[in-house]
């Protein structure tokens, strides 16, 4: 299992500074930092669509060479977190509150134009469908020497010659001719291997891969995450990995964030998540993976109802009507958890009920 969490793991960041001029003007943030190792913080996010909060208060932080996987079932608010971070929510959605620190450098506070120098440079989005993220109608080469040079003043011979070698990098055969391809000529997992490149050609420091083999053969995915692990090894990128696979976190992840209707509700690290799960929602996730050890014919357990519509939370808890432990408590029915600490200081929970777990754990 891997290592242990930092002590200070609870409140994230916003990304980097277009240039020095940023900082001067009153965007960095340091003396309101929670946690100076990370490279990226999300503090207080929060984002709303009419009716609908859909990212509420969300903190979280990851610091360089580590992966932060944040996991959750559809509609959980996980790409939603980091769209809203990058400032790419479309209307009429918009980020209401909250910073986004990118090495102490509030990069909501950006301009637009600022903010897209950041993006890609400092920090960059590896999407779900490659076949969607990449213009049908440009070749790779086109694609990815346009990106090298909106970011760096290199001639179009030299900008081609550094995406081929990107290319080779993520171990594309051919390279030189790939450049030339359009996005349908290649497979699923050549074009996710050139996402991966564009995500990297600019040593971002931290990378979010959102779903990155959701689209991809099992033996495919393994070869695609073993890349982005070799890749987070030579740059030391701090990496945020959204999945609904705990299979992929496990072998994958340091720190795990657990979201539930648009909250993070269980925070720590992949050994105390894992190994000492302190919310019911986190529970019920583990309790629904297939037992391939258990008897033949055994029932899968699926977590009771469905996830909730945001535009219509209950006043309490929001997992209380699918919550055994809650359902019915008035504490539950009433109140909203907040994240406090568990019987670890870096491992937080929103629920008043973790206790319980803890006993059964010990039972």
């Amino acid at each position: 299992m891997n290592s242990t969490l930092p002590a200070v793991f609870k409140i994230p960041r916003r990304s980097a500074p277009a240039d020095a001029a940023d900082a001067a003007n009153g965007v960095r943030t340091d003396e309101t930092r929670i946690d100076p190792q990370a490279v990226l913080e999300l503090d207080g996010l929060r984002t709303v669509f009419p009716g609908a909060v859909v990212v509420d208060d969300v903190s979280l932080s990851v610091r360089p060479g580590r992966t932060l996987a944040v996991v959750g079932e559809s509609g959980s608010g996980k790409s939603m977190t980091f769209l809203s971070a990058l400032g790419l929510v479309a209307p009429p959605g918009r980020v209401t509150h909250g910073r986004v620190l990118l090495d102490g450098v509030d990069i909501a506070r950006l301009s637009g134009e600022a903010l897209r120098r950041v993006r890609g440079a400092s920090i960059s989005m590896i999407f779900q469908d490659p076949m969607t993220a990449l213009n049908p109608v440009f070749t790779i080469g086109e694609q990815m020497t346009t990106l090298l040079r909106a970011h760096e003043r290199v001639s179009k011979p030299a900008a081609r010659a550094r995406a081929a070698a990107l290319l080779e990098r993520v171990r594309i055969p051919e390279a030189r001719a790939r450049l030339d391809a359009y996005p349908h000529e290649l497979s699923g997992g050549m074009r996710q291997r050139v996402l991966i490149a564009m995500a990297v050609a600019l040593r971002p420091k931290v990378v979010i891969a959102d779903e990155p083999t959701t689209a991809l053969d099992v033996t495919v995915q393994a070869q695609i995450l073993d890349l982005l692990a070799d890749l987070q090894q030579e740059t030391n990128m701090a990496m945020v990995l959204i999945t609904h696979d705990l299979g992929l976190v496990a072998r994958y992840a340091q720190d795990v964030a657990v979201m539930y209707a648009g909250r993070v509700v269980e925070l720590g690290s992949l050994a105390r998540v894992f190994g000492a799960t302190r919310h019911p929602y986190t529970q019920a996730l583990f309790r629904s993976i297939p037992d391939l050890e258990g008897e033949p014919g055994c029932a899968l357990h699926a977590i009771e109802g469905s996830p909730p519509d945001v535009a219509a939370l209950p006043a309490g808890c929001a997992f209380e009507p699918r919550c055994a432990m809650g359902r019915g408590r008035e504490n539950c029915c009433s109140t909203r958890p907040p994240l406090v600490e568990t019987d670890d200081a870096a491992h937080v929970s929103a629920c008043f009920h973790w206790r319980s777990l803890a006993t059964t754990e010990n039972a």
